[in-house]
């Protein structure tokens, strides 16, 4: 299963609010006066700017796993679906069918990862012909 949280550090600031920043996208940080807002601004700094780095082409990092002591924070869900067909066309596959299968998304990729807005029904059908099943569940 992928996970499309990123981990993130929380930083108390003086004299009062918090500080946060990403460890696998470095440029994205935030802050907010309690701990919910800084959350809440993490999410929608994070979501931006991996949809910039999709919008420029740019090379985007998977979420480190099991970061010790951090918060994990999601993009909105468009971003985390482009994000999840993205990757999935990365992953490599030792198979003829999945060379297969990278070549017949690549037109589903194409549209949807560079608009990072695929439908639903688009993720269904990539995930598919990857041999993979799209799951949703609410966090």
């Amino acid at each position: 299963m992928m996970d499309i949280r990123y981990p993130a550090i929380m930083e108390s600031q003086e004299p009062a609010g918090f500080f946060i920043r990403f460890l696998d996208v470095e440029e994205a940080f935030t802050e907010g006066s309690t701990r919910e807002e800084a959350l809440q601004n993490a999410a929608e700094v994070l979501t931006a700017l991996l949809g910039w780095r999709m919008d420029q082409g740019l090379e985007i990092p998977q979420p480190s796993q099991d970061v010790k002591e951090a918060f994990y924070v999601a993009p909105d869900a468009k971003t985390q679906a482009a994000l999840l067909l993205r990757f999935a066309m990365e992953r490599p596959v030792g198979t003829s069918r999945g060379h297969q299968s990278r070549k017949t998304l690549s037109s589903t990729r194409d549209h949807a990862v560079q608009q990072h807005r695929p439908s639903l029904r688009q993720l269904e059908k990539a995930a598919a012909r990857l041999g993979k099943r799209l799951v949703l569940s609410f966090d």
